[in-house]
C-alpha cells in the first residue's frame, strides 16, 4: 500500500513538472517571459489615417542591430523579445514621408510598451 501511494505521489510530481515546463516553453516561444518586453503601436499619416505598408525600424542602441516590420491593415506594428536593459530607437517611413525617431528607454519598465508614430513630409 505504501509503495503504491509513493508511486502515485511521484507520478503527480512528474506531471506537475511536465506541465510547468510545457507552459514555460510556450511563453518563451511567444516572447512573453518575464525577462523580455514588447513594443507595439500604430503608424498614421498627417491626417491621422492609419498607414498600411509603412516600414517601421527598431534599432538596438547597444548592438546597433536593426529590426524591421511592415505595418498591417490598421497601420499596426509589433516587436517582441526585447531586452528590458537596452534603449531602442523606433521610426517609420512610407513613400518619402518619415516619422521622428522615438526612444523606448531602459528606464521605461512597462513590459508592453506602446509608441504611436506619425508620418510627416
Amino acid at each position: 500500500m505504501a509503495k503504491k501511494l509513493l508511486r502515485i505521489e511521484i507520478a503527480a510530481v512528474l506531471a506537475i513538472v511536465l506541465v510547468a515546463a510545457a507552459a514555460n516553453a510556450v511563453a518563451q516561444r511567444r516572447g512573453d517571459d518575464a525577462t523580455t518586453r514588447t513594443l507595439q503601436g500604430t503608424v498614421t499619416d498627417v491626417a491621422d489615417a492609419p498607414v498600411n505598408g509603412a516600414v517601421v525600424q527598431l534599432k538596438n542602441t547597444k548592438t546597433l542591430q536593426i529590426r524591421s516590420f511592415i505595418t498591417r491593415d490598421k497601420g499596426s506594428y509589433y516587436f517582441h523579445g526585447l531586452s528590458p536593459d537596452v534603449d531602442y530607437e523606433v521610426k517609420a517611413e512610407h513613400q518619402g514621408a518619415s516619422s521622428p525617431t522615438r526612444t523606448l528607454s531602459s528606464f521605461d519598465n512597462r513590459r508592453k510598451a506602446v509608441i504611436n508614430l506619425k508620418l510627416s513630409k
